[in-house]
């Protein structure tokens, strides 16, 4: 069986061009013992991704030059020589980017018995719905009645955070670029301040209008002017959840650090970056507070799909130009 994927010819400068990735094939080798054969239905495209392009190691190995890139997955085996699968299980991997995956069987989840749809299990019951839940409650640890600021407040990650907050009973304010966006964000009860073309004292001003009782929790998607106009913002013992820094994945040199950051000490906040695979044990905590809530239809998820393996550098293209409402994702015929 043949196998169809992306790589990348080259670590690429400032916005990556379309033509950096390449669609390659290959033969695929006989099934050993212990591996699975997958058909992706489903395939992630995230922001986090952009920083594996760079050829340098951060907190995850970057990606190797014309090898199969790699990104989080949903499909059907299709052929198992392990036990614990059979022909017909859906599952979650992370050999994305392709549409057929051959791997070993102890990298692959099976889907939870939820009433939502598959793909779910790439957004809102994925890593991004995990990791708006790790930031709010295991790093900027919410309490009830908390005043919430959420940039990129419409993403994957924000659109959940900012319902999770509002749920706590507190003022919540989201930060997007579009209408559509803000309209959305105002029919979950969402205060939504626009952030395009505005400087940090214009925003700032903007926020203090939006929430004149300051914010204690800061989810930080974005970073630039945001964050310079949420620091403006907080109360005496903000914390700052930073899961992601958006605006500066594709800058080609050092971009200048928030002119007023001794408001953290003037504040007396925190300030805590963290990455969502290594709180992953308490997933099945997440899964148990918000996986009911979305199959209730308690929780209102969107979903962005470009169709066929070829929409998929677009795809993760258009992330850096907020073409996405909630989750971007790829679906395989």
């Amino acid at each position: 069986m043949q196998s169809n994927y992306y790589s990348i010819s080259e670590y690429p400068t400032g916005t990556p061009s379309p033509d950096v990735f390449v669609l390659n094939q290959q033969e695929l080798p006989a099934l050993q013992d212990g591996e699975v054969r997958i058909r992706n239905h489903w395939l992630s495209v995230d922001p986090y991704m952009r920083g594996r392009m760079s050829g340098v190691k951060t907190y995850i190995d970057p990606f190797a030059l014309d090898a199969p890139l790699e990104g989080a997955a949903v499909g059907e085996i299709i052929e198992s020589r392990d036990d614990r699968f059979k022909v017909g299980d859906r599952v979650t991997h992370m050999d994305g980017w392709r549409d057929v995956a051959q791997l070993s069987a102890d990298t692959v989840t099976a889907l939870p018995d939820l009433d939502v749809p598959e793909q779910a299990y790439l957004g809102v019951l994925g890593m991004p719905g995990m990791t708006a839940w790790t930031g709010l409650n295991a790093i900027a640890h919410m309490q009830e009645g908390d005043n919430v600021l959420v940039s990129a407040a419409s993403g994957a990650v924000g659109s959940l955070a900012v319902q999770l907050a509002k749920a706590k009973g507190g003022t919540v304010v989201g930060l997007a670029g579009s209408q559509k966006k803000r309209d959305w964000l105002e029919s979950q009860g969402i205060v939504a301040v626009d952030y395009r073309d505005k400087d940090a004292a214009t925003l700032s001003d903007d926020l203090a209008k939006a929430c004149p009782g300051g914010f204690d929790v800061y989810y930080e998607n974005v970073g630039g002017v945001c964050l310079e106009a949420a620091l403006n913002n907080l109360n005496v013992g903000a914390r700052i959840a930073v899961c992601g820094m958006i605006s500066r994945y594709n800058d080609e040199g050092p971009a200048p650090g928030p002119a007023n950051l001794a408001m953290i000490l003037i504040r007396r906040a925190s300030m805590q970056g963290f990455i969502v695979f290594e709180h992953w044990d308490n997933y099945p905590a997440f899964l148990a507070e918000v996986g009911p809530q979305v199959a209730a239809g308690d929780i209102d998820y969107q979903e962005t799909v470009r169709e066929g393996l070829e929409a998929t550098p677009e795809a993760f293209l258009d992330l850096f130009k907020g073409a996405n409402s909630g989750k971007m994702l790829v679906r395989l015929s």
